[in-house]
């Protein structure tokens, strides 16, 4: 039993040698063998190719972005990866938000595309159910009308104030209504002054001196008697007695009791300050009288008609209640301020006025005509205003519209001045642009959608 134990014995240790000797065997020839060999066959391939290939730069492998000329680590801790002289040049530096934005921008400008807006390529039917209509742009004469209602008033520098510079009482009122006619040299009324009758005695002494002292043989009592006399004189034209009322005190000698005061022009009484009897004193307004030959209309315009405005520029007048009123003046005076309730800006149109047609306080039709030369101009219904810029959609053919974006001039009779961004001929379209325009930003949405991702996908 011992004899048999011990022979299992050894043929287990026997069969372990073996096979140790055999797993040795296999490690050493596989370590040695050309095809299989990790460490040889791969070191010598890794140290060939490093031979061959040069490393560039080494980019982080979360951000490619950021590049090394050393190796190095990123904050994760993980190793750069070498970038080879056969896998392409280093990548361009990442631009900032704003220098892609004005890049945005200036392409769009270079382009003459519009931000926001892309182009509309719509079939015949779709332009056919959507009511598109198109309408050339066309350079020629552009002028604006603008209509308005004025209120006639007297013309300011026409107005004659009667007063007085002595005191007294009306004694008679000829011009005793408001809104009679008068002529020049007409009189209006006569006043009795203690003053201006104590002026004449006063002065008939001095002539009577004057003609006394004229004899004398003394040179210097001629000339007093001759300076008395005029002082006098002076005093009675100082209180604006008329030169033919001195006259004829000269002549007669005869102090006269009322002193008669002239209209100083042709027109209408518009107010009366006195009445008969009453008791006046120096200053005092007695009548207003107004040369109604030329006349006043002031208009007021809404502040996007101003600019169109300008001294000397002619104006119509027409008025509802006679048709047949027609007449030419022009603007003399622009107010320097707008009226803050209305936001208005008051012109001073002036005019003649023949036969009296325009009568102050009367309403009438005011026409300005304003001549802007040649331009080119659009229906107004082509220009869609966003706020930040006013576009129009221009047909390029084959049912393709694209944005342009242009700068409006002034309106005027259904059309608008295009100062810049539109050629005569080109065609726009004059109906549906909100569709145009929703179509537009649609396509423009899609594009920047697609260029993002085929952007993302290079990457």
């Amino acid at each position: 039993m011992q004899k048999k134990q011990g022979k299992i014995l050894r043929f287990g240790l026997i069969a372990l040698a073996a096979a140790t000797l055999l797993v040795t065997g296999f490690l050493l020839g596989r370590q040695h063998a050309p095809g299989n060999s990790e460490t040889g066959a791969a070191k010598s391939g890794t140290a060939s190719a490093s031979k061959e290939r040069k490393i560039l730069f080494y980019r982080n492998p979360m951000n490619p972005a950021i590049t090394s000329p050393v190796p190095a680590k990123d904050e994760m801790g993980m190793d750069y990866t070498p970038v080879y002289s056969d896998e392409g040049a280093a990548p361009a530096k990442k631009k900032t938000f704003e220098e892609e934005a004005e890049d945005f921008f200036a392409e769009d400008e270079e382009s003459g595309a519009v931000p926001g807006l892309g182009p509309v390529v719509l079939d015949s039917k779709a332009l056919s159910l959507a009511g598109v209509r198109l309408a050339p742009a066309e350079s020629g004469h552009f002028t604006k009308s603008v209509r308005t209602v004025g209120r006639v008033t007297p013309d300011e520098a026409r107005i004659f104030r009667v007063q007085t510079k002595i005191s007294g009482w009306v004694e008679t009122l000829y011009a005793n209504t408001t809104g009679i006619a008068v002529k020049k040299g007409q009189p209006l009324l006569s006043l009795y002054s203690p003053q201006l009758v104590a002026s004449q005695e006063e002065f008939l002494r001095a002539r009577a001196a004057a003609r006394e002292f004229s004899s004398s043989p003394d040179p210097e009592t001629r000339a007093m008697g001759k300076n008395l006399m005029n002082a006098a004189r002076k005093r009675l034209t100082l209180f604006d007695v008329p030169e033919s009322f001195i006259r004829e005190l000269e002549k007669t000698g005869r102090v006269k009791r009322l002193v008669t005061i002239f209209s100083p022009v042709t027109g209408l009484v518009l107010e009366k300050g006195v009445t008969l009897g009453q008791q006046v004193e120096p200053g005092a307004v007695l009548l207003t009288v107004a040369d109604l030959s030329t006349v006043w209309v002031e208009a007021d315009f809404y502040e996007q008609d101003a600019a169109s405005l300008k001294e000397g520029q002619t104006a119509l007048v027409t008025s509802s209640y006679d048709p047949g009123l027609s007449l030419s003046g022009r603007i003399v005076f622009l107010l320097p301020f707008l009226k803050p309730d209305s936001r208005t800006l008051t012109a001073r149109l002036s005019f003649k006025n023949p036969g009296l047609a325009l009568k102050p306080g009367m309403f009438v039709d005011v026409n300005l005509v304003s001549d802007f030369g040649e331009s080119v101009s659009v229906p107004d219904t082509a220009l869609l205003r966003t706020g930040a810029r006013t576009v129009v959609f221009v047909e390029k053919g084959e049912g393709r519209f694209e944005p342009k974006a242009v700068t409006p001039g002034a309106a005027g009779q259904g059309r608008v001045q295009v100062l810049t961004g539109l050629s005569a001929g080109e065609k726009v379209v004059v109906s549906a642009n909100f569709l145009m325009d929703s179509e537009s930003r649609l396509a423009a949405a899609i594009e920047a959608a697609s260029g993002a991702a085929a952007s993302g996908g290079a990457k």
